[in-house]
């Protein structure tokens, strides 16, 4: 598992607000998991967050053995505690080495060149929504290098060779998945 938080402008009443997002990545399989998203990352909302990925039932951590990171402050020591108290194995970046954590640099590559960089937010909620609908295309409709191109969900019917294609659009067209019905 990686981790890592990227920023986004919010454009509100009182100006423009940063909003934190902190995502997990699995880097066997490239699936993501966005843990939240809040304008200020403190030790409560932290622990919080920790919690909610170290539930036995539907945690993101819970299968994870290593969680790779790096050294931001707003990853505090109880945070770090109660992961460890989990069973995950924290591996801490050296400072100044963003290589080091490819994937997840990658994930927030991407996410903010096909989809929120190119839209203006007028609130928390419609990041969210876009955040959300992006995570569905990521997940079910976007091609993966490092995966041998493939999807990463499998659709319940892939489509046949012939036939028309059909478009499915997301965010007004922004985001687009082209397939073919199922015979």
């Amino acid at each position: 598992m990686a981790t890592d938080f990227f920023t986004v402008e919010v454009c509100t009443l009182k100006g423009f607000v940063t909003h934190y997002v902190l995502f997990f990545l699995e880097i066997a399989t490239r699936r993501v998991h966005i843990a939240g998203v809040t304008t200020s990352p403190d030790e409560s909302w932290m622990m919080q967050v920790a919690r909610n990925l170290l539930d036995p039932m539907d945690g993101f951590l819970s299968a994870g053995k290593y969680l790779i990171m790096d050294r931001d402050t707003k990853f505090c020591a109880s945070y770090l505690r109660l992961l460890e108290d989990g069973g995950m194995k924290i591996v801490k970046l050296p400072p100044r080495s963003p290589n080091l954590n490819a994937f997840a640099e990658r994930f927030v590559r991407s996410i903010k060149e096909e989809c929120l960089d190119r839209m203006i937010f007028l609130g928390k909620r419609q990041l969210q929504y876009s955040i959300n609908e992006y995570m569905r295309h990521y997940h079910a409709e976007r091609n993966h290098q490092g995966v041998d191109n493939r999807l990463l969900s499998r659709q319940d019917c892939p489509g046949g060779t012939s036939g028309t294609i059909n478009r499915r659009q997301r965010l007004g067209g922004l985001l687009s998945f082209y397939y073919r019905k199922c015979a």
